[in-house]
């Protein structure tokens, strides 16, 4: 498991399928300090993933309005993208219209954030307005690098900061950073206090169950964060030795909430709307937190939004489909334009390379969709992928060959030398 550096696989073993609760609903607001995080759902920071263009894409994918759902089933991934070909226009969004209540960015060196330039430091804290409220993750192990780090977060206008002390990465905890600091409360007392003193903004704290089973650390450390001054915790229910397998254990997220009076999002094994709605029934968390299952369904917190003021929510077709991966792919190659006169360092990375990881999520459970996936690795530019995409799906969507998105792609033989599965630290 070690060894295979804790990759993230699309799939979950064995998941529990839960059915919807019949009071428990994902709470309409959670306060972390004086951010209002409006509905109660947090994309989870996921390096490699959640980059600015992701999160807007999530942003746009999420937005909801009870008026919008409709009888058949079929839901827009983003506004006014409703038919092959259509542009992809943005509309103005605010945590009060997505069913994304807060986004994080990729986990962020400390020791790299205080020491780079300010146009490198674009690349990885670039944001716009329309991403707010949105928090920053740090990583690093320096109380006064970390308090540094904090500071630039706070003065480039984050609404909040967060201290990774979960991602399990062989790299990461061998610099003693994310869940390496797990063995050292002492040094993770001493991180707190140095944090909270340098900012004013909500400092937010996500963490594992603990090193491993003999080493169970949660309520301990939720207790500290609280004593400490911070604003929330957020636990991811597994250990670092348990990497990303097995079933997460919400008992602890019970017993976090239970030990303390600030507010407690969950983190682990949320699939679906009713995933969502079992977590708040069983632990009592006040939010929920979302990873690996926001790529490889961009409408999960839509659908979360639509579950709990209807009961009902509804599921992508091919059409939505195609718009969404159009859309997200589309979004890439405008952030790269915008980004070409910057300094090297500080413009967007590969696009096209970023169209080829995300494919992989993006056609998860779309039929034949391994052949699509074999198609844009091979493709060199954008408009090559874009093509592919067009050329997959239309014939898909011509009259009488229209196939249903539910039919799932069994293929573990991913093409072409694609991968399978991201290094994701949520």
């Amino acid at each position: 498991m070690a060894g295979k550096g804790f990759t993230v696989k699309k799939n979950w073993d064995n998941p529990v399928e839960h059915a919807m609760p019949a009071e428990a609903r994902v709470p309409a607001e959670v306060r972390i300090g004086p951010v209002a995080v409006r509905p109660a759902t947090v994309l989870a920071p996921m390096a490699g993933v959640t980059d600015t263009v992701f999160r807007r894409f999530i942003r746009h994918a999420s937005s909801f309005s009870t008026n919008a759902i409709s009888e058949a089933g079929g839901a827009s991934p983003v506004p006014d993208c409703e038919a092959p070909g259509a542009p992809t226009v943005e509309t103005d969004i605010s945590n009060a219209q997505s069913g994304c209540g807060l986004i994080m960015t990729e986990f962020t060196s400390a020791d790299g954030l205080a020491r780079m330039r300010e146009t490198k430091r674009r690349r990885y804290l670039t944001f716009y307005d329309d991403e707010h409220p949105i928090g920053a993750q740090l990583f690093g192990s320096n109380a006064e690098t970390l308090a540094e780090a904090a500071r630039i977060v706070e003065e480039t206008g984050f609404d909040t900061v967060d201290l990774n002390l979960g991602c399990p990465a062989k790299r990461v905890v061998g610099c003693n950073g994310g869940s390496g600091l797990l063995r050292d409360l002492p040094k993770i007392g001493e991180i707190f206090k140095a944090i909270r003193k340098s900012v004013t903004i909500p400092f937010t704290v996500k963490f594992r169950l603990g090193w491993n089973d003999s080493q169970i650390v949660c309520v301990e450390l939720a207790r500290m964060a609280e004593f400490e001054g911070l604003n929330a915790v957020a636990l991811h229910a597994r250990t670092r030795e348990q990497g990303y397998n097995g079933q997460a254990r919400w008992e602890w997220i019970a017993a976090v909430k239970q030990a303390v009076k600030i507010p407690v999002i969950g983190n682990g094994d949320i699939r679906t709307p009713e995933d969502a709605a079992a977590m708040i029934d069983k632990t009592g968390c006040d939010a929920v937190m979302i990873g690996r299952a926001a790529p490889a369904n961009p409408w999960i917190f839509r659908q979360i939004a639509q579950y709990t003021a209807t009961g009902k929510y509804d599921a992508p077709g091919v059409m939505d489909r195609y718009n969404m991966i159009r859309a997200y792919f589309e979004m890439l190659m405008a952030e790269e334009i915008a980004t070409r006169d910057l300094p090297r360092d500080g413009r967007m990375g590969d696009p096209v390379g970023k169209m080829k990881q995300f494919a992989t999520w993006f056609t998860h459970g779309v039929a034949g969709g391994a052949k699509l996936r074999a198609a844009v690795y091979h493709a060199h530019t954008g408009n090559q992928v874009l093509d592919e995409v067009e050329r997959f799906f239309m014939t898909r969507l011509e009259p009488g060959n229209c196939e249903d998105s539910d039919m799932a792609d069994n293929s573990e033989n991913e093409q072409a030398g694609l991968a399978d599965a991201l290094l994701v630290c949520d």
